[in-house]
């Protein structure tokens, strides 16, 4: 009867096995070559990452170049220079420095008087008397 299958099927056996509730076969180098393989990924990672970090040094080495043609700084070079600089200036002071207050922070009382005044100037003389004697 197998070799009828067989000749039925072409050759194609080791499915129809299985289909019919055939045990599968198991391969014996299964094992070794999971690990093979597993162990080629890991190395082409490897020689990807040792690529892009070569690709990169390069990168930087003509960033450099140019920073160093235009007297560019890094930003990281920028800011400990700012922050050296506050630290100097601070060194003498027994309080630490006053940060700046941008422009139209803490102004609230000022605009809102010039706000009344623009607003009393519209009122009639009587009506400024009454708010004025409060």
């Amino acid at each position: 009867m197998n070799f009828v299958m067989k000749q039925a099927l072409g050759g194609a056996t080791k499915d129809m096995g299985k289909m019919l509730g055939g045990e599968e076969e198991k391969d014996p180098d299964a094992e070794r070559k999971e690990e093979e393989r597993q162990e080629a990924l890991r190395q082409q990672e490897e020689e990807r990452k040792a690529k892009y970090a070569k690709m990169e040094a390069e990168r930087e080495s003509v960033r450099q170049g140019i920073r160093d043609k235009y007297g560019i700084k890094k930003k990281e070079e920028k800011e400990a220079e700012a922050a050296a600089a506050l630290e100097q200036a601070a060194e003498g002071s027994l309080t630490r420095p006053k940060k700046a207050i941008p422009a139209g922070c803490g102004d609230e009382e000022e605009e809102e008087e010039s706000i009344v005044d623009t607003v009393m100037k519209f009122l009639p003389g009587p009506l400024q008397d009454i708010f004025n004697k409060k």
